[in-house]
């Protein structure tokens, strides 16, 4: 089997692949930089003993992550636990996607990943858009080339700031959505903005997209917040909530 670790700033998704491509099981823990090698192996070997799983199952493991200081201990967290070879997405790794930007030395590993598995399982050209603590939008030409994209602030950064920015606004919880377009309280005023106002944003990105492709596009989305947020969207999006971790398997496979 291999593990695959998708470190994002909030949380790090785990995912499980046994010999057959078929993800055995998905699970998510906090990203904590300041987390020991021994807790964050102590907390692993929990997670695989938790869906009946051992160490002794997994040939390899693969890392893509946001937060740099977190990959070394990561990776020896695992090395320590599984006693496999641990792969980290970074220059250099063979990952078949031609990167069409200023410095492709620099491009997210999340990026790379999502646009890996997109071009291995959706037409193109492709608009990918990955909410998570940051919303990303990712385009990939007909010819599959990753072109660039855009970066704003993910669901929870934007309602996080207007909360703690303003006297009178609460903190609310954006996984009770609801279609509430003129809200006639704070709360429903500030659900429409977040959630409904992020759609249309997704919408607007899709067609402004489009033009600059000059043609249709297929649209998928992923991370934590797609599943909030894409079914107030009016174009056509798939959710794929694995993308990622399909990805950072695809990766593993083309490099072993």
């Amino acid at each position: 089997m291999v593990l695959t670790v998708d470190v994002g700033n909030t949380n790090i998704v785990l995912g499980a692949y046994d010999e057959n491509d078929t993800l055995k099981f998905t699970s998510r823990i906090a990203t904590e930089a300041s987390k020991m090698e021994d807790q964050y192996a102590i907390e692993l070997a929990d997670i695989l003993r938790l869906y009946g799983y051992n160490a002794s199952q997994f040939d390899g493991a693969i890392i893509s992550s946001v937060v740099p200081p977190l990959s070394p201990t990561l990776k020896a967290a695992i090395k320590k636990l599984l006693k496999c070879r641990v792969l980290l997405v970074s220059a250099g790794i063979k990952t078949g996607l031609n990167i069409k930007i200023d410095d492709p030395a620099i491009l997210g590993s999340d990026l790379v990943c999502a646009a890996v598995a997109s071009l291995a399982k959706y037409p193109t050209p492709t608009i990918i858009f990955d909410m998570g603590t940051a919303t990303t939008i990712s385009a990939l030409d007909r010819d599959g080339a990753f072109l660039g994209g855009s970066i704003l602030p993910g669901v929870k950064v934007s309602l996080k700031a207007l909360s703690s920015s303003t006297a009178q606004l609460p903190h609310i919880n954006t996984e009770i959505a609801g279609n509430i377009v003129i809200g006639k309280n704070s709360i429903d005023a500030m659900k429409s903005g977040i959630i409904l106002g992020t759609a249309s944003m997704i919408d607007g990105m899709i067609d402004r997209y489009k033009e600059v492709l000059g043609e249709d596009a297929f649209v998928v989305a992923t991370g934590g917040l797609a599943s909030t947020i894409i079914p107030h969207c009016r174009r056509e999006i798939t959710v794929d909530d694995s993308l990622l971790s399909e990805g950072l398997y695809m990766i593993y496979k083309k490099n072993t």
